[in-house]
């Protein structure tokens, strides 16, 4: 397993993470290997969205189509680009 963690900072936060789930939960999905999609509010104008893929070209693949969608569609609401962090999943722990 392989994940995406994208952090951008907000002018609009409840309107970024609105955009997100109405937009770009079903763009995110088409990607070959995806597992599962998470934003996070964390306050203060962060936001920060999860995606988990099967393989690295799935978590590559989600990095690309979100860096095309802030531009075409919710570039006025961040600024500047996301710290991204992409690599496998070493740890994992369910219920």
């Amino acid at each position: 397993m392989y994940a995406s963690v994208r952090g951008y900072r907000a002018m609009d936060a409840e309107a970024l993470i609105r955009k997100m789930e109405e937009e770009f939960v079903d763009r995110v999905k088409t990607v070959d290997g995806f597992v599962a999609f998470y934003v996070i509010d964390g306050g203060d104008g962060i936001v920060t969205s999860i995606t988990v893929a099967e393989t690295e070209a799935a978590a590559e693949a989600s990095t690309v189509q979100a860096e095309h969608w802030v531009v075409e569609k919710v570039a006025h609401l961040v600024e500047g680009a996301p710290d991204v962090t992409a690599g496998e999943i070493r740890v994992r722990a369910e219920r």
